[in-house]
């Protein structure tokens, strides 16, 4: 196996991913069926119709590819050409990465240094870390392109504004975007999950269930302006606004458990009772679950993620919940596609995998005592160089 260089061109500082810059402008394409209604508010600028009933279709659909392997599968796939990209090896591959500022941005990183890994066709992997600035991103960018890449991997930081420097590299070489979206076509392919909306929508449904009619809700995201969480809360809207419960509030954690228990806490001084809570992410789930039993109040319906110590609070103390997943396997799939693109490979564009909802019947196949408690079950990651030390596990 060849030598790798691995360069990293910033510090990996731990701040929250995602601070957005983005102002997101109106959308002709939202429709009626999610119009504000009470204690949801105005309908997100993000929200698509069409996009919304597809995600909510794929919910349903059979993945095709290796069954053991569903960081390689995809659902409904369309094959896009590739030949032009074709090169001889072996390849310089560049990553321009949003961030690692939260645990699941951490967790997805490793997957994909250690897919790397796997490949020898890789002589090295540069990586650009944005620390979520959106300005740094887009100079990193511009950086990476000067380097000598064979093929740009980018996880934008935020949607609208990175939309040009993801254009401008697509002038110079194969650009492959994953986990966040951006506002153009020009990418070789935009790989994630099913999406936002399809999570949005698990924890909501889940929560129009188990909750009775008339129970208080409260929704927790994380922040504004990234595609994906936009999404998720514009299909819980959906759901809301055609059930019987009462969304008491809608408020922007920025992903820290103190600030996400305080925000709780205020809300049982509030209101007496949260019947349900809805989350956008999952990461500061236990958390707000805490503050239910700081108060002495018996805990809600909640929606959480797969984060190991919120599947194992849920299991430990039998909560009525759910985890929508946005699988950290992701993570492996984009250098894949890298090296199908760079040997002339046809790969599905855009590239769906599938996305799966870890429930009551399903919580123990996930709950890993062995693994820390900011790991994500769904990581994919056990046939990985490295696996579970790296991922610090025992």
């Amino acid at each position: 196996m060849r030598k790798r260089t691995v360069a990293v061109l910033a510090g990996t500082a731990m701040v929250l991913a995602g601070c957005s810059s983005d102002v997101p402008a109106g959308n002709p394409a939202a429709t009626a069926s999610a119009d504000a209604g009470a204690g949801t508010g105005e309908t997100s600028s993000f929200f698509v119709q069409a996009d919304y009933d597809n995600e909510i279709a794929l919910r349903t659909a059979t993945a095709s590819g290796p069954a053991d392997k569903p960081w390689e599968q995809a659902l409904n796939p369309t094959n896009v050409d590739t030949a032009k990209y074709k090169k001889a090896g072996p390849y310089n591959l560049c990553f321009s990465n949003a961030g690692v500022g939260n645990p699941w941005r951490q967790v997805g990183f490793k997957n994909m240094q250690a897919e790397v890994k796997l490949h020898p066709e890789f002589k090295s992997f540069q990586v650009a870390d944005a620390e979520s600035k959106d300005d740094k991103q887009i100079s990193d960018i511009n950086d990476l392109l000067g380097k000598g890449c064979d093929a740009l991997i980018v996880s934008p930081n935020t949607t609208a504004t990175l939309t040009p420097a993801v254009e401008q590299a697509c002038a110079k070489v194969p650009v492959i975007v994953f986990d966040r979206g951006v506002n153009t076509k020009c990418p070789v392919t935009f790989i994630n999950p099913i999406g936002g909306y399809a999570f949005g929508a698990a924890g909501a449904e889940f929560l129009t269930e188990k909750v009775k009619p008339g129970g208080n809700v409260l929704a927790l995201r994380i922040l504004p302006g990234v595609d994906v969480l936009e999404t998720r809360w514009a299909a819980a809207k959906v759901a809301f606004d055609k059930s019987q419960l009462k969304v008491v509030g809608v408020e922007f954690t920025d992903g820290d458990a103190a600030k996400t228990k305080t925000i709780v806490s205020n809300y049982l001084q509030r209101f007496g009772t949260i019947d349900g809570i809805w989350m956008d992410a999952g990461a500061t789930a236990v958390a707000a679950a805490e503050a239910f039993e700081d108060a002495g109040k018996p805990f809600p319906a909640i929606v959480g993620e797969d984060q190991q110590d919120f599947l194992r609070m849920w299991q430990d103390r039998k909560l009525t919940a759910v985890a929508p997943t946005y699988p950290t396997y992701q993570w492996r799939t984009p250098v894949i596609a890298a090296l199908k693109i760079l040997k002339g490979e046809q790969v599905p564009s855009p590239w769906k995998l599938p996305q799966p909802t870890i429930t009551d019947a399903n919580l123990s196949q996930y709950v890993d005592p062995s693994m820390p408690p900011l790991h994500y079950a769904m990581c994919g990651c056990s046939d990985l160089p490295g696996y579970p030390g790296e991922w610090g596990g025992k």
